[in-house]
């Protein structure tokens, strides 16, 4: 079993990281195996809407997205880390997210894979980039792990958020809620297999 974790961060060492540090190494001791990509100092473009994955199975832009598609169909679960930005995700970020969910629509199945943002600011703003993120889980089947508190950390450098015993506490019981689920639902599918996904009806009103 294996998450994938993303840092959307520019600040290959900053909070961010030390948030998703803190959850990999739990993960890890789950019996989860961890693989991370960092993107945020990556130039990553937004989606044009040209459709060219549905006829090729890949974005036509043939950056980290399409190097991160392979490994996202792969995994049993995904965290994306962000910093907060005007109480937002950072906007390169968002900009991989659209086209990497867009492009791998049709390509493989997300249904049950466990999703998790975790997002790190200096003071505030933090819950509104949270449900930014979340967004990309629940248009997908995807079941969002929580922890037992927003899965935030705070502080202006990794050194504050060292100081956040409650931040790396809520990474800790949120990594450990994602092994739960990931290996419930592991296996329940080998029972069961994946809930049946109707996609005969879509609505769009025209005139």
């Amino acid at each position: 079993m294996k998450v994938l974790t993303i840092n959307g961060s520019p600040h290959l060492h900053g909070c961010t990281d030390r948030a998703l540090q803190e959850l990999e190494k739990t993960l890890v001791e789950c019996g989860i195996e961890v693989e991370r990509v960092n993107i945020g100092n990556k130039d990553i473009r937004g989606c044009i809407a040209c459709n060219f994955c549905r006829e090729h199975g890949r974005c036509v832009f043939n950056d980290m997205v399409n190097e991160t598609a392979s490994k996202f169909a792969a995994a049993d679960g995904i965290v994306v880390g962000t910093p907060t930005y005007y109480a937002g995700s950072n906007g390169q970020l968002l900009a991989f997210l659209d086209r990497l969910f867009y492009s791998t629509s049709g390509i493989f199945n997300k249904t049950m894979k466990v999703g998790a943002a975790v997002v790190s600011s200096r003071r505030a703003g933090s819950t509104s980039a949270f449900d930014e993120i979340n967004k990309y889980f629940t248009i997908c089947s995807m079941p969002i792990a929580s922890s037992t508190y927003w899965n935030e950390v705070h502080g202006f450098t990794a050194e504050d958020v060292e100081k956040d015993l409650e931040g790396l506490q809520t990474m800790r019981n949120l990594a450990r809620n994602m092994a739960f689920m990931i290996k419930a639902f592991k296996a329940q599918e080998a029972v069961d297999g994946l809930p049946e996904q109707e996609r005969g009806s879509f609505t769009s009103f025209y005139g």
